[in-house]
């Protein structure tokens, strides 16, 4: 994700999601959360040696100037810690230059929920804010339960080296298709601590029944207009 001023600059991580309009992408709501005065863009597979290779897709906004961005209300309400299980959103952004519509460039995750805790296999892809370039790792994940009142909840955790800052949002892509691209995301970046408090452990919140309904809203939204 970008932000779309001066020379621009990337803050977090987001992945295409599947959805009737072809138009949604998945991040964390951490970092989406503000977009209303700020304008902002997915830019998939940036590098700095091809900052644009499949162009850019901004983050639309409604006629009252509010970006199109589907968080939880809880989210917002009770904050990052206590509400930390929430931390998901959805992004409809807009075509890119020559009019064609993101899932159609560069195709979509498929949003799976009420699945396990426990993956054997798990691709993690992330956009270090420093770095030139996107981390991708694959490692198994395990449940962990959070033992702090003050962020409570259960979360998938993976283990995988050098995560920090900017990487949040990226997508836990189970069934990971090489010759596609393209997986089953049944996470992101974020939860816990809103991601993790190392840059060497990530968590993500469960993808259950709340973040289905969000999607359901997100994707009839996103279709209408």
């Amino acid at each position: 994700m970008f932000v779309m001023k001066g020379g621009g600059a990337y803050f977090c991580t987001a992945s295409v999601v599947s959805s009737p309009g072809r138009n949604l992408v998945l991040s964390a709501a951490h970092c989406l959360l503000g977009t209303d005065a700020r304008q902002v863009a997915f830019v998939p597979r940036y590098t700095a040696e091809n900052p644009q290779p499949y162009g850019m897709f901004p983050v639309l906004r409604d006629a009252r100037g509010r970006s199109k961005v589907w968080i939880d209300p809880r989210y917002r309400s009770k904050g990052a810690d206590l509400a930390a299980t929430l931390d998901v959103a959805f992004a409809q952004v807009g075509p890119d230059a020559d009019g064609f519509k993101v899932e159609d460039v560069v195709g979509g995750n498929r949003l799976v929920t009420g699945g396990p805790f426990a993956h054997p296999q798990v691709t993690l892809i992330g956009y270090p804010a420093s770095a030139a370039r996107p981390r991708l790792c694959v490692n198994r994940t395990t449940r962990f339960t959070s033992s702090d009142p003050g962020i409570p909840g259960s979360f998938l955790r993976i283990d995988c080296t050098g995560y920090p800052g900017g990487t949040s949002g990226g997508p836990f892509l189970a069934r990971f298709d090489k010759r596609t691209e393209t997986g089953d995301v049944v996470g992101v970046i974020g939860g816990w601590k809103t991601g993790g408090d190392t840059a060497d452990t990530s968590y993500s919140p469960y993808f259950g029944a709340e973040v289905r309904t969000l999607y359901r809203q997100a994707a009839a939204g996103a279709a209408s207009g």
